[in-house]
């Protein structure tokens, strides 16, 4: 992934005005053409009752990450349209990375795929896998 220091800054300062993302934790790793990396740490508090991140957790790096990337590709403000998320393992480690790309690009949708993968000192896993549809907004939002 090739990236641009000032275009990483850009994303992290749009992404960290989110209070959301803030209560996570979460931090833009890397962007690329298109791509983006999304770090969330575990902590207890992100856990479900089975002592694994919490699904809800792993679905919103996955949607960042898939949107970021979206956005990156069309160089415009977007939103999520529509997401499908498969958990494959529990998310059991020290923090997941969501790393999507921009398949396709259209005048006023782009279509983006994301991996999940918990990271441990064992390695990477990969525990969940997400596409989604990518909106790019009519008008800036300032405007409604």
């Amino acid at each position: 992934m090739i990236q641009d220091p000032r275009k990483l800054e850009e994303v992290r300062a749009r992404v960290n005005s989110q209070p959301f993302t803030t209560l996570l934790g979460a931090e833009v790793i890397a962007v690329g053409e298109g791509s983006c990396e999304l770090k969330v740490p575990t902590r207890d508090d992100l856990k479900q009752q089975h002592g694994f991140l919490h699904g809800g957790v792993v679905s919103y790096a996955a949607d960042n990450a898939l949107t970021i990337a979206a956005a990156l590709a069309m160089d415009a403000p977007v939103v999520t349209s529509e997401m499908k998320i498969n958990y494959l393992r529990p998310a059991i480690g020290d923090y997941i990375v969501a790393k999507a790309q921009c398949l396709h690009t259209g005048k006023t949708q782009a279509v983006s795929r994301c991996d999940v993968f918990v990271v441990s000192a064992e390695g990477e896993k990969l525990c969940a896998v997400a596409q989604g549809t990518i909106a790019k907004l009519a008008r800036p939002s300032s405007d409604r």
